[in-house]
């Protein structure tokens, strides 16, 4: 059985991999980014920007505070991070020179990459691609509302939206408004190709389906087992936590099939005297588990915890249903099953039970590696039902907690932007209506790609995201979008889903306000549950004919509605749609008078510091989780034959250092060692048993297509996996979904590589 190597050593493995790559993640890198971007001509736009109370673009670990954008929600000051600069930096580019769209040709801007179309500037003109026609042109916004209102007019079935998380809680509310008006639940949403299975799991065994864990809550943590994260690229504010945690001689256990070196060493500008030169120690333990494996590993630190005699009895059964299958599980399974399913030896997965029970508080916190697979729902129950086998739910210090990648995705689940609407939330606008909302069952992503691809969906409206880019396999969903008549895209800058995923009749795209330029407040909501208030703020797009995407819903829901259920252009002051969330949404009552007493608030009946859970009996549910099959096939099965060259792998898709979601601001990832994004990160091992070597070109195939000429490149992954950039290698697969949440397995792609 393979074992893992010793954190003491990890640091010097990946630097002997790659010799010019950093021995820790932040550090000093990351303020010269930030002094490089601040003192340029941007700086003065990036720093007025910056301390505008506003929360973060970037992750949902938020920032935020009623004392400006330098601070979380429990004032802490230097919470800003390089990603955030980024995010920023792309937002305040200039206009898209007019020429681009009068110049170039829809073929020749399908050959952008993700990179080229967004640094082609800010959207600052609407403009439509008309069937049969080679350019975008500029369009009226009289004939933008003509079209839209049309396309709205279609059967409720046959319309649907798509969102991220860029936009506001405002905007959310009012576009499932909207569409729930119309009679359509096809309320697709980026969440559902990430985090969709956290909110599912959770909602089932606590009765929420966010995090049952504040940020105060985490600081009195004395151990977090972070699994399918890379905090250190995608959360980096969330290491100054592991750090101070490290510091007071508490534990961090990181699993992930990939060693990433700022989980295992990160220096943060946060501390400048104690981390930021000589960095801080990360992991406890490092797991490089199978990928798709989870549960096997958890199920096997479940098991030994039961042999340690760590399990909290008393807690389970005063506090929990369903635990008598759940320990009758780990038991019935035999060592020798867990370490093959899952590839960790029976000794560190003891240690990593030792570790957890003996903690007096343990927080568990996971994202993508954990959701993004085919048992992703499954996963979570795993998790889940380790902490609460050490009675780690329902204190302060201990719980569950899915770390979201966006900044509002999860805000906009909570303003019923979802195909799984909330009971109250269905009551509450069933009385404003009047009427009875027992809808269709509604498409979620994945659903929508293929109901559009079937021909049943009329028109979609996009608020912000690539619906294109997000997906996997890039050719039907680029079929699926050319179905649908007509697309409105409500964007801030142009990505490749607006030259990629075309209507069959109309494409528009609406350039929209970003959150630090609104001109009205609006709110945000962080994945701790904290609402954050954001001030009003100005563009200096000067020029431009940009819109809020409240101005832009309202106004349209107008044109469609009439004045019904609401008084739509009342509610373009967003204090009147505040007053309807609260109204609507539990736990967000508060929200009702924040115009007046400016007062952010934790979302009431999220955080769990008591053993009383939201579920009907008031006890957490637990359910049993079996260990995954995984099988990989053979090269003869992708149709290579057995004399060529050919290596078998686990893909797992991610981002590079540098990305948000599928916008990408530098080519190359220096922490991987991948110098641009037409590479494959392999383990030595595997690579040179066939014959490869590092820098050789091969082709990659996968279920749905195949991108040649990329280049190996070596790096500490589990043996038998491998990495590629997502949004790119989308192209390549199809990805089995959880048929629970439609979440499609992205960090488990079977693949061939081959000369």
């Amino acid at each position: 059985m393979d074992t893992q190597p010793s954190i003491q050593s990890a640091a010097h493995e990946l630097n002997e991999t790659h010799g010019n790559t950093p021995e820790m993640g932040g550090g000093l890198p990351v303020i010269e980014y930030w002094a490089r971007h601040t003192l340029s001509p941007e700086g003065p736009k990036l720093w007025k920007t910056l301390f505008h109370k506003s929360a973060c673009l970037s992750c949902a670990w938020g920032t935020g505070g009623q004392k400006g954008g330098f601070t979380n929600e429990d004032g802490e000051v230097l919470q800003r991070c390089m990603k955030s600069v980024e995010a920023i930096s792309a937002e305040i580019q200039p206009p898209v020179p007019t020429q681009v769209f009068a110049d170039r040709s829809i073929a020749e801007l399908q050959q952008l990459s993700s990179l080229e179309a967004d640094r082609l500037g800010r959207l600052s003109f609407p403009v439509i691609l008309r069937a049969g026609q080679s350019h975008y042109e500029r369009i009226s916004w009289d004939e933008i509302y003509a079209i839209a209102t049309a396309a709205f007019h279609k059967p409720p079935e046959r319309i649907a939206s798509y969102s991220s998380g860029r936009g506001s809680n405002e905007a959310a509310f009012l576009l499932q408004l909207l569409l729930r008006t119309l009679g359509s639940n096809n309320l697709a949403d980026c969440s559902d190709l990430c985090h969709a299975p956290s909110t599912v799991g959770l909602k089932q065994m606590f009765g929420t389906g966010t995090s049952i864990v504040s940020l105060e809550s985490l600081k009195q943590a004395d151990c977090v087992v972070l699994a399918g994260s890379n905090a250190a690229y995608n959360h980096p504010r969330l290491m100054n936590e592991l750090i101070k945690l490290r510091e007071h001689g508490g534990h961090v256990i990181v699993i992930n099939p990939v060693q990433e070196i700022g989980l295992i060493k990160f220096a943060s500008p946060a501390f400048p005297a104690k981390s930021l030169l000589a960095g801080s120690e990360i992991a406890s333990l490092y797991l490089q588990p199978i990928p798709g494996s989870d549960v096997a590993l958890f199920v096997g630190i479940q098991k030994a915890l039961i042999e340690q005699g760590q399990v909290r009895q008393d807690f389970l059964e005063a506090h929990t249903e369903g635990w008598e299958a759940v320990l009758e599980q780990a038991r019935s399974h035999s060592w020798e099953a867990i370490t093959a399913t899952c590839g960790i030896s029976q000794a560190e997965i003891e240690t990593a039970a030792r570790i957890i029970g003996q903690s007096q508080r343990v927080v568990f916190a996971w994202a993508m590696g954990i959701t993004q697979q085919a048992n992703g729902v499954d996963n979570v129950y795993s998790i889940a039902n380790t902490a609460l086998i050490t009675g780690n739910a329902g204190r302060m210090g201990t719980g569950v907690m899915p770390v979201r990648g966006h900044s509002n995705v999860q805000g906009f689940g909570s303003m019923g932007v979802t195909v799984r609407l909330r009971q109250e939330i269905k009551q509450a606008l069933e009385q404003l209506l009047g009427r009875s909302l027992n809808l269709p069952k509604g498409y979620h992503t994945r659903d929508l790609i293929e109901a559009a691809e079937a021909g049943k969906v009329d028109s979609l409206i996009c608020v912000g995201g690539n619906l294109y880019g997000a997906n996997p396999d890039s050719e039907q969903a680029k079929r699926a979008l050319g179905n649908i008549d007509t697309i409105v895209y409500l964007s801030t800058k142009p990505n490749t889903g607006h030259f990629h995923g075309l209507a069959k009749t109309n494409t528009i795209i609406i350039p929209v306000l970003n959150r630090f330029e609104n001109p009205h407040k609006t709110t945000v909501e962080s994945g701790n549950n904290f609402v954050r208030l954001n001030d009003e703020g100005q563009t200096h797009l000067k020029q431009g004919e940009l819109i809020s995407e409240v101005e832009f819903l309202t106004e349209l829901a107008y044109r469609l509605l009439g004045d019904y259920p609401v008084d739509w252009r009342k509610l373009q002051d967003t204090r009147y749609v505040r007053q309807l969330i609260a109204k609507t949404i539990p736990g967000y009552e508060k929200i009702a008078t924040i115009d007046d007493t400016q007062e952010e608030f934790t979302i009431s009946g999220r955080i769990i510091t008591e053993p009383q859970f939201k579920t009907p009996s008031g006890k957490a549910m637990m359910f049993t989780t079996p260990l995954p099959i995984l099988t990989l096939p053979s090269p003869q099965e992708f149709g290579i034959p057995a004399s060529a060259t050919s290596l078998v792998l686990a893909l797992m898709t991610g981002r590079s250092y540098s990305q948000h979601n599928t916008v990408v601001y530098k080519i190359g990832d220096k922490y991987r060692g991948m110098p641009h994004r037409h590479c494959i990160l392999l383990n030595r091992t595997d690579a040179e048993k066939v014959g490869f070597q590092e820098h050789d070109r091969v082709t990659v195939q996968g279920d749905a297509g195949k991108l040649e000429h990329v280049e190996i490149i070596y790096g500490a992954v589990r043996s038998g996996s491998a990495l590629m950039f997502y949004p790119e290698v989308n192209v390549i697969f199809k990805a089995k979904a959880d048929p629970r949440c439609g979440t499609p397995a992205y960090k488990r792609v079977p693949i061939v590589v081959y000369s």
